[in-house]
């Protein structure tokens, strides 16, 4: 790995990989919906989308005839906290990928038009997500969780916000957050010698200091979000408060949330799917931000049965609460996870997004041997004092359905008055 910055302090992350015929590069940008205000919300995300429309080099439709015609793709997304452009090519064909990408990413014209038109397909993002209960309930459980904080927020915003920006607002808001400090390039491949000199030639000029973001740090809520619609079945989230980015229980908390609800031998999917059949979808997951984070449960079942759910759900949590976890189990989630990490790191597209992140949210790596180190370091003794950490605060709970009666009776705070 090879990590330095260009002559104008963008920094930048690389890996060579002489065994790929392909090279992944990406442009992060430490900017998502958490930089954003209740008047602003959504304009990351339609940001994200308004770089492919055209710059004054290149219409939209001649930047996608060319990434076809190099046989890769070009994509990009956001997040909380960053936006990510990328793409895949063949190493030969890095040259000109990274200069349609660059000029995008610097000199895309925001055309007022073109803007309309990408607010109509934001539109349909929105409501194609509201048709989908089992995306929904996951805007609503950052809700609970976090109230009126950013981090509460849905990345694609909303239509009646859309509405209002013009092409200015993005501009602007580019130019106070797609600052130099905040930008990383990644890039993880068969890269050649000359890369260094390709980077400054595309990025070189720009000298955007934009400004000094300060964010504040949530306080985990434990709410409760219900939205009616009619399902054929109830889709439920429980939260509590996870830890942040970078924090030294990362380790524990990958291993623990693989036990509750990360896999096919997870001790949720087991009792709630297979022993029991009281749902086809059942799975866990910790979202980690630069100063917080979040544990989620997600599950999905019929009306009738959604109490019995969030019941076994909490006799899984408390059995792990009051007994910790079996050294089996521990065993093998550290196989599981340490094998998931080897084989996702044979693609270069895997390692362009982690050293993207890692570089652009931690500003430090660690090797895969140090990675596996601490994986394999993790003790029962960690479990149980992070699950402790977890069950101290009432849950957050949010749910898409037909009616919120499993909801009222359920006891957001029987883990904590149990302990």
């Amino acid at each position: 790995m090879n990590i330095y910055k260009l002559s104008n302090g963008i920094s930048v992350v690389s890996e060579h990989i002489p065994s790929t015929r392909s090279v992944s590069f990406g442009i992060w940008v430490k900017a998502g919906s958490r930089n954003e205000t209740s008047v602003t919300n959504g304009i990351t995300h339609l940001i994200e989308h308004m770089l492919f429309k055209g710059t004054s080099k290149y219409s939209a439709n001649e930047i996608a005839n060319i990434f076809d015609g190099l046989g890769g793709n070009i994509n990009a997304f956001t997040s909380k906290e960053n936006t990510c452009y990328y793409f895949v090519v063949l190493d030969q064909h890095l040259p000109k990928a990274l200069e349609v990408l660059a000029d995008m990413f610097f000199h895309s014209l925001f055309d007022a038009e073109e803007l309309e038109k990408e607010k109509n397909v934001v539109y349909e993002e929105i409501a194609m997500y509201d048709d989908t209960p089992d995306d929904h309930v996951h805007d609503l459980i950052a809700s609970a969780a976090f109230s009126e904080h950013s981090l509460a927020y849905p990345i694609l915003g909303d239509i009646e916000r859309l509405q209002s920006f013009q092409s200015n607002d993005l501009h602007n808001y580019m130019k106070t957050h797609y600052s130099l400090s905040n930008i990383v390039i990644s890039i993880a491949g068969n890269i050649s010698d000359d890369l260094p000199q390709l980077l400054e030639q595309h990025f070189a000029f720009y000298q955007n200091q934009g400004e000094v973001t300060r964010l504040t740090t949530p306080t985990f809520q434990g709410g409760v979000m219900f939205r009616q619609k009619q399902t054929e079945q109830h889709h439920l989230c429980l939260a509590l408060p996870g830890i942040p980015l970078g924090d030294q229980k990362t380790y524990s908390m990958s291993v623990l949330n693989n036990i509750i609800g990360g896999g096919m031998s997870s001790r949720l999917f087991q009792e709630i799917r297979e022993k029991r059949g009281l749902a086809y979808s059942v799975y866990s997951y910790h979202g980690a931000y630069s100063d917080s984070g979040m544990f989620v449960i997600y599950a999905g079942t019929v009306p009738k049965q959604s109490s019995l759910l969030l019941d076994v759900t909490m006799d899984v949590l408390s059995q792990i609460a009051s007994n910790g976890v079996r050294e089996d189990e521990l065993a093998r989630t550290k196989e599981q996870l340490k094998g998931n990490f080897i084989l996702s790191s044979e693609s270069s597209s895997s390692r362009m997004h982690r050293m993207g992140r890692n570089e652009l949210m931690l500003g430090k790596h660690l090797s895969m041997d140090e990675v596996l180190k601490k994986l394999e370091n993790v003790t029962l003794d960690d479990i149980t004092e992070l699950s402790a950490h977890l069950f101290s605060q009432p849950f957050a709970i949010a749910m898409v359905g037909n009616d919120d009666q499993a909801l009222q009776s359920f006891r957001r705070d029987q883990l904590v008055l149990s302990r």
